[in-house]
């Protein structure tokens, strides 16, 4: 009797851990998750002309496959495409198209042995790599395509780990370093003020300033090539249902706070920990424009190319990667931001379809403007790198 009591005891526990487990997956364990898990096929040209909806003009092809995790992107001064694969720890250089074929003409691997890197920027003769828990640089020369010397953390200690692994890094006009670090969790406080925060570094790692906060994850940024302003992408919290909280974008600016974890979307109170802190919510900065819930805004580019049509250029690019947390999965598709002259913010879809009827065919991560206007896609779901281009 007693073996049976035990029994069923532990079935109970395995079955609310696994309750427990699915509702506070941690994101970290999700972001490359199949939802086939007998696996997937990737698409071909083929598939994507048949399901990628585009603005007229425009057409996608496949630039470069076997990059599993595929996440952040960075252009070259010559036209090659850079791309971090946090899995296997590498940054591989995909080179142009010389060939004519639409196809990146070869791989090489440029640093490896890094620590899940994500975030990469070009600056000053330098690559820099935002690694899990540090800022890292090496000499690059694109025309060689290579690197020289060795590979150096510049900024080491940074906070690992929790919900939010990844780390973004971007050069800022004023020649400095920018460098995103998400939250560690859904909705706390945190101990660290270098969490769900912007910090910012001289280009030799000193310096260094917490330049904003209350950004829960904010993965993507920018600055706009008109007005010099810094924009960014936020993810919305969960657990509230499947239409709350929106998604963000910010207009951020130093020593700005953007309401996280006490407010969600335009200055609305967290139910969770919002409660008696009016002052802090009444001085945080709400965003400039909201996505849908769960969409998970990740990379983000403003169009900068004179080749593009009038009206995607200076637009904003983002690529929504896709809810995993809702009943009915939303993103998974790539949109454009069009800044009004009385200041609205237009939102439009750039490429859908990767999603339909909860068939999945990919998940975008970033996006990056080639040198000739052409776009860059990347997708850690498919592990391959897509070209859109305007004829």
């Amino acid at each position: 009797m007693r073996g049976l009591q035990r029994l069923l005891r532990d079935l109970l526990f395995l079955g609310l851990a696994g309750v427990l487990f699915w509702l506070f997956l941690p994101e970290r364990f999700i972001t490359n998750a199949p939802f086939n898990p007998a696996g997937i096929n990737s698409p071909d040209d083929q598939l994507l002309a048949d399901r990628i909806v585009l603005p007229q003009g425009f057409h996608i092809n496949v630039f470069a496959e076997e990059l599993p995790g595929a996440r952040m992107l960075e252009v070259t001064d010559n036209g090659d495409v850079l791309v971090s694969l946090p899995a296997s720890g590498r940054v591989v250089l995909l080179q142009r198209d010389d060939a004519g074929d639409g196809k990146s003409d070869g791989q090489i691997d440029l640093v490896s042995d890094l620590d899940r890197p994500h975030g990469l920027d070009i600056h000053g003769g330098w690559l820099f790599i935002a690694e899990a828990g540090a800022l890292g640089r090496i000499r690059f020369d694109s025309n060689k395509r290579s690197t020289s010397g060795e590979y150096e953390q510049i900024v080491t200690g940074l906070p690992r780990g929790g919900n939010h692994w990844s780390r973004s890094v971007r050069s800022g006009p004023d020649g400095l370093i920018y460098v995103s670090v998400g939250s560690s969790c859904n909705v706390c406080i945190e101990n660290d003020p270098r969490r769900a925060a912007i910090l910012r570094f001289n280009p030799d790692g000193s310096g260094s300033e917490i330049f904003a906060t209350g950004l829960r994850n904010t993965v993507g940024f920018d600055w706009q090539p008109d007005t010099g302003l810094l924009y960014g992408v936020d993810n919305g919290r969960d657990l509230l249902g499947d239409d709350y909280p929106p998604c963000e974008l910010n207009l951020i600016e130093r020593g700005g706070f953007y309401g996280w974890p006490y407010a969600n979307g335009d200055k609305v109170p967290d139910p969770d920990l919002g409660e008696n802190r009016t002052a802090e919510i009444r001085g945080s900065i709400a965003p400039v424009h909201g996505f849908a819930a769960h969409t998970a805004p990740l990379g983000m580019a403003f169009l900068r190319n004179s080749r593009l049509p009038e009206n995607y250029r200076q637009a904003l690019l983002v690529a929504l990667h896709g809810s995993w947390n809702r009943s009915e999965r939303q993103g998974y598709e790539v949109v454009s931001l069009h800044f009004q002259e009385d200041g609205r913010i237009l939102e439009r879809k750039f490429a859908s379809g990767f999603e339909i009827d909860e068939d999945v065919i990919g998940r975008p991560v970033d996006v990056a403007e080639g040198i000739n206007g052409e776009i860059y896609i990347s997708d850690d779901y498919t592990g391959m790198v897509y070209r859109v281009v305007h004829r």
